[in-house]
């Protein structure tokens, strides 16, 4: 792991891929330190889908502490932002108790966030991002885009196509402010100060990784994990929400709504969470390039 010189409980930083093995991987490391559990998965943070998005089972909570894992509803839509702000207290309560810190996901921005930093963005007006929303609906993403461009061109090129939610976030910041999102971003400080935290990215096989990757959908499958896109579903919640878009929820809802059978659920969950992990692995590999790996 990255070396780290300053005294006072360490923090262990646990990334990579869906399926890779790090969560039981930091659940044996802070179990062996006496140390607790941060969650920082997108996904994990909210409530309603524990088995889909592959939440810790309420036995291996009670082996070690865990935090933010299921703190909110599908209704809401946390940013990385919030996710630090919540983070950070939750480091900092775990150092006041003198007990080291291991923090695991598969979020690569929330690492980001904690080793390079996040800027500190004023808060854009409700009505702001109304009329962002607004603007992309009628516009289109190809005609949003072009209009992104035009203020925030870094913003428009780094968003990843059908990625309604970070799109229209990097138009209401200029909007809001007159500022582009990318100028927030280029004067930021860490979270975490250097030398005070270890890293590691878990990196299987591309094989092997797959084949956990299609294990796990049937797993979570058996235990449940389709009554809970149901129950999600009869919510009648906006479709943009983050958990919404969690993986396996499109294919599942489809097949519920008769649409496609359940083997052809199944598959389609297993490849969209193969091309994620993926794309876990390119990220890691391009912005974690001096963490070791395992």
């Amino acid at each position: 792991m990255k070396g780290r010189e300053e005294c006072g409980p360490p923090i262990h930083l646990i990334a990579g891929p869906t399926a890779s093995g790090k969560s039981a991987l930091a659940l044996t490391l802070a179990a062996e330190m006496g140390g607790e559990i941060v969650g920082a998965d997108s996904m994990q943070i909210y409530r309603d889908l524990p088995i889909l998005t592959g939440q810790p089972t309420a036995g291996e909570r009670a082996i070690v502490p865990h935090h933010l894992y299921g703190v909110a509803g599908a209704e809401e839509a946390w940013s990385v932002g919030r996710w630090l702000v919540a983070a950070r207290q939750a480091l900092a309560d775990i150092a006041r108790r003198g007990r080291p810190a291991v923090v695991v996901g598969g979020t690569g921005l929330y690492f980001r966030a904690l080793t390079v930093g996040l800027a500190d963005m004023p808060p854009v007006p409700r009505a702001v991002r109304r009329q962002s929303g607004a603007l992309f609906d009628r516009l289109g993403e190809a005609g949003f885009r072009r209009r992104l461009a035009a203020v925030d061109p870094l913003a428009e090129a780094r968003i990843a196509p059908g990625d309604r939610q970070r799109l229209t976030r990097a138009h209401e910041v200029f909007a809001a402010g007159g500022v582009a999102l990318s100028a927030w971003r280029n004067a930021i400080t860490p979270a975490l100060a250097p030398g005070s935290w270890r890293g590691l990215v878990v990196e299987p096989p591309r094989a092997e990784l797959y084949r956990r990757c299609d294990a796990r959908l049937v797993a979570m499958m058996a235990a449940g994990a389709l009554g809970e896109v149901a129950a999600l579903i009869a919510r009648r919640l906006d479709p943009g929400l983050p958990a919404m878009k969690a993986l396996g929820v499109a294919p599942l809802a489809a097949h519920l709504a008769g649409a496609i059978s359940a083997d052809e659920a199944l598959a389609a969950a297993q490849r969209d969470t193969r091309r994620y992990a993926k794309r876990q692995l390119t990220w890691f590999r391009h912005q974690t390039p001096d963490w070791p790996r395992a």
